[in-house]
């Protein structure tokens, strides 16, 4: 595990942290993550929507340099495109003002080309088990799906960054397009048998705390009360 003094490691509220003033920012409550390397002043910004310029502001005052983008899936409050008769802007927009990496399960690329605009070769394709560096840090790359097919959670020095696959009460819906539950079952399956007992950060604020430890979540989740595959159907109607 990285020291304190070494891991750069932010959780930022739309609404709040960034894009201030914007009430579609501000309803939907989305966390971005800035994580970075503080020796070697490099960093990556996970899921930039909304204002992403803000975000990368935040990081250079910070006196960190973007070197990547991670993202957990395509939906446009994480990255920006069309949602419900808006366009949001994100991943396009920050990638006219720096060239990066964008970091992209290779089961969601299709997708978040087609929301977003940026061509499939300017993304950088993984799967489960992948790991980027960023300096000394490295983040392990989870292909959780379920919410979206190639949705992705990011573990690193006891954090887990969990997107819209679990929340700190509930998990991301699966009646999307691409949505499967059987998959989620087993993602959260998944993730619960992490070890290290990593603190888990989700992609909205939808609790009273915006992080638990995985053992507070699998002790108060309503998502962990079923044990086996027909119960989490009956649950969860599919």
């Amino acid at each position: 595990m990285a020291s304190d003094d070494r891991l750069y490691f932010r959780q930022l509220l739309s609404g709040r942290d960034f894009a201030v003033g914007d009430p579609i920012a501000a309803q939907m409550r989305n966390f971005a993550y800035l994580i970075g390397d503080r020796e070697t002043g490099h960093a990556v910004l996970v899921d930039p929507a909304y204002a992403a310029g803000d975000l990368l502001d935040t990081l250079e005052s910070d006196g960190m340099k973007l070197s990547g983008v991670l993202v957990t899936h395509h939906h446009p409050d994480h990255i920006g495109g069309s949602m419900m008769g808006f366009e949001l802007k994100g991943l396009a927009e920050l990638l006219e003002r720096v060239s990066v990496p964008v970091h992209v399960n290779t089961h969601e690329a299709q997708w978040v080309s087609r929301v977003t605009g940026i061509p499939m070769s300017d993304l950088t394709t993984h799967v489960h088990g992948d790991k980027v560096a960023i300096g000394d840090i490295d983040i392990e790359l989870l292909h959780t799906p379920g919410h979206t097919p190639g949705s992705q959670c990011f573990l690193l020095d006891g954090r887990l960054v969990a997107g819209d696959t679990l929340f700190l009460e509930g998990c991301g819906r699966t009646d999307f397009p691409g949505g499967d539950v059987d998959e989620m079952f087993r993602s959260l399956q998944q993730l619960a048998a992490l070890r290290g007992d990593p603190t888990v950060f989700p992609g909205h604020w939808y609790s009273s705390d915006p992080s638990a430890s995985l053992s507070e979540v699998k002790r108060s989740n309503y998502v962990y009360r079923v044990s086996n595959l027909e119960q989490w159907r009956s649950l969860m109607g599919g």
